[in-house]
Order: C-alpha cells, then sequence, then structure tokens
C-alpha cells in the first residue's frame, strides 16, 4: 500500500517510509535532525506499572536503533470507561519512571476511550545528520551482532493462558523493561571516520528473522545466523515447545515463507523463536569484522550481554540461512 502513495519530496527528510526503517530523520540544520516514531501495545504484564515501563523501553528503542537520543516523548492513551482509574495511574506512572531513566521529558499525550486498553509513545529525539544508523547498508563480510535474549512473544502468550511460569515471566519483563541506551553508546563508541556500524535495527514484531530480511533486501546481501550462538530468554524453549504462538508468529511465518531456509538440524521450536515478534527486544547490527572485538568489549563494558550470532554474505538464495 505505501508503495502507491506519493513520496515526500523534502529535500529535509533524510528517512522516511520508503525502506521500513525504524523512525524517520528530519534534518533542522547541518549539524542537527530530529528522529520521530511512535509505537503503542496492548497489555503485556498483569501489573500496570510494568506495562507503563515496558511500553516506554519499546517506543524509545527506535530512537537509539537510528543511533540517536531521545529528548521528548507525548503519551498515546486508548483506556476502557469503566477501567479503574488506578490502573491507568499505575501504567503513566511506570512509563514515566522509565521515560525518566532515559533522560527524555514527557511533555503531554492524547487519550481516548476504547474498549480495549492500548499505550505506547510519540517520542522525538536528536541526531547529527552525518551519523545516521540505517536498516540498510550491510556489506558482505560484516558479522551480526544481536543485543538481547529471544522469547518475549512465546513467554507472553504463555502467560495470557496463565501457563508461564513466574521465572519466565520474571525474565522476560526485565528483558522487556531494560533500554537499548547501553546497547547504542557502545556502538557509537567504536566509530571513527569509516564507520564499521554498516547497519542497524531493533528486534521487534517481525521477529529476528523479519527485521534481518529488511536488512538483506535493502542491503542486497544475505545473511547465515546460527541458531545455537543466539541467546533465549528462560523458558522461552519450553513456551514455545508447547506451542504458544500468536497470530504474529504464524504471520511472520506465512509471510517469509521462500525467503528462509532451515538446517535439518533446526528443530521447530528454534524455528518458531526465530520466527517470534518481540517486545522491546535487542539492537541486531551489522558490523565489519575486524572490528568485532572491539564491539564486544565495548557492549561488555556498557552491560550488554551481546553475542555474536552469524554473518553477512554475498546475495544468493536463499536470503537468509539458518543452521
Amino acid at each position: 500500500m505505501l508503495k502507491r502513495l506519493p513520496r515526500p519530496t523534502d529535500p529535509n527528510l533524510l528517512v522516511g517510509f520508503e525502506t521500513s526503517d525504524d523512525a524517520g530523520v528530519y534534518r533542522l540544520t547541518d549539524e542537527i535532525a530530529l528522529v520521530q516514531t511512535v509505537d503503542i501495545l496492548t497489555p503485556i504484564s498483569d501489573d500496570p506499572r510494568t506495562f507503563g515501563r515496558i511500553a516506554a523501553a519499546n517506543s524509545l528503542s527506535d530512537i537509539y536503533a537510528m543511533g540517536g537520543r531521545p529528548v521528548s516523548a507525548l503519551s498515546v492513551v486508548e483506556f476502557p470507561g469503566e477501567g479503574e482509574a488506578e490502573t491507568l495511574e499505575g501504567i503513566l506512572g511506570g512509563g514515566l519512571e522509565t521515560m525518566a531513566d532515559a533522560r527524555c521529558t514527557i511533555v503531554g499525550g492524547h487519550s481516548i476511550r476504547d474498549e480495549e486498553l492500548k499505550f505506547g509513545y510519540a517520542v522525538t529525539g536528536v541526531i547529527d545528520p552525518a551519523r545516521i544508523w540505517r536498516n540498510v547498508g550491510a556489506r558482505a563480510g560484516d558479522v551480526l551482532i544481536l543485543t538481547k535474549p529471544l522469547g518475549t512473544g512465546v513467554i507472553s502468550t504463555a502467560l495470557k493462558a496463565g501457563r508461564a511460569e513466574a521465572t519466565w515471566v520474571e525474565g522476560a519483563e526485565a528483558s522487556m523493561t531494560r533500554l537499548n541506551r547501553g546497547a547504542a553508546e557502545a556502538l557509537r563508541e567504536i566509530e571513527s571516520a569509516e564507520s564499521p556500524v554498516h547497519a542497524v535495527t531493533d528486534i521487534t514484531g517481525f521477529g529476528l528473522l523479519g527485521h534481518a530480511r529488511e536488512m538483506a533486501v535493502g542491503s542486497r546481501v544475505s545473511m547465515q545466523i546460527h541458531h545455537e550462538r543466539i541467546a533465549y530468554l528462560p523458558g522461552a524453549l519450553e513456551a514455545a515447545r508447547g506451542k504458544f504462538f500468536s497470530g504474529g508468529l504464524m504471520r511472520n511465518r506465512e509471510f517469509l515463507e521462500g525467503c528462509i531456509e532451515f538446517a535439518g538440524g533446526v528443530t521447530e521450536e528454534f524455528r518458531a523463536l526465530l520466527l517470534d515478534p518481540q517486545t522491546s527486544g535487542g539492537l541486531f547490527a551489522a558490523v565489519a569484522a575486524e572490528a568485532q572485538g572491539e564491539a564486544m568489549a565495548a557492549l561488555e563494558r556498557h552491560g550488554v550481554a551481546a553475542r555474536t550470532i552469524g554473518e553477512v554474505i554475498d546475495k544468493r538464495s536463499p536470503l537468509i540461512e539458518v543452521v
């Protein structure tokens, strides 16, 4: 549908919707540009304050994925008319805590009544127009780095079914409320005149393989991903074996059919986890191989338990191979 719409012609629009990037970038001056994004969620935690914190971290993530610094946010609330005021206060309070931690100021927002609760933020950040990270630009020979474990989707689905263990939920919530600021700052530290950070995105609703596909298509390359190198949240494998699959996971599987090839040793639960929609997932970066050690050391200094999970290769069929 977007391909049929006229593209903006404003020369100051540096990043629009044409490459499915994480946020838009609009240049104000030669030295500063705005990074803008909006994201809302349905409840993903039974605790209102935790849900607010997750929604805030999820909304901020796109700013970090572009290499920007968040500065202000507008809340977006859809709340049932018969809902309890204390619930909404908890959600807003949790979001405020995370925004304050990110040093991002909430300047207002908008609310409407809706039968289904939804919450999130429109976030504005700032960035140097010459230092924008895109989800395109990966080069053959790059290593692929992932900064958070997978599994929030299947665990959340198990929670809604009343089948998730407390330790699973605790681990998933800790991951979803963790900001990607440290990961972004670490990758920014290793930049030089010829930046080794070639492409960056964050892993959200399209799952790891969906976002990897976007990067591969936009960069005109292929990828090889090693499923055993990836970190998985406690309980993720059990939830996947229990087939706690969301509608989003099934749509991801259908959409990616034909461009992903799984090796025989990749069992069904691992295939599902690589397709699993993530909430507030980690950064996924294509980094020059010679900078891998420096990148991993910087991530470790920032307390980010990242892993190198694959490599970029010359374009071929299948587009992405999982071994």
